[in-house]
């Protein structure tokens, strides 16, 4: 029987911090305490808001905001669409839906995930999901 190394398990669904949100957390003693309180799902959103900024400035005030937010105990980025795991997994699995994600305002994303979650039992969640790839991986920009 082929058993998973815990740690392994661990690295895998745990995403690593860019350099630059490493340093800012790393400054800010109560900000890093708050990140480490996160679940890895609540990290992975607050660094795909910051990774979705399109100008090196934006990035930089977004890190800077990040660090008040976990501050002042908030446990996600405002006002940001929360991507499920299940849809994490499957962008970074199809490289091409990932990239036509990216370039996606965030009204199209809402409509994305809105479609997706109104999916009544989870294997028809499941099937959006993969039908969203492939409607994403074809260009498309609505579900």
């Amino acid at each position: 029987m082929n058993k998973m190394n815990p740690k392994s398990a661990k690295e895998a669904s745990e995403p690593k911090e860019p350099a630059d949100l490493r340093q800012a957390l790393a400054a800010d003693s109560k900000a890093k305490a708050k990140w480490g309180e996160l679940t890895p799902i609540a990290r992975r959103d607050f660094m795909s808001w910051i990774d979705s900024a399109k100008q090196a400035e934006t990035r930089r005030r977004r890190i800077e905001r990040a660090c008040s937010m976990l501050v002042a105990g908030k446990r996600r980025p405002c006002c940001y669409t929360i991507v499920s795991f299940d849809l994490f997994k499957a962008l970074k699995a199809a490289p091409k839906a990932k990239a036509q994600w990216s370039d996606l305002t965030p009204i199209e994303r809402r409509d994305f995930i809105s479609w997706m979650d109104s999916a009544k039992l989870p294997e028809a969640n499941r099937r959006r999901i993969d039908k969203a790839c492939a409607l994403l991986a074809a260009g498309k920009r609505r579900p």
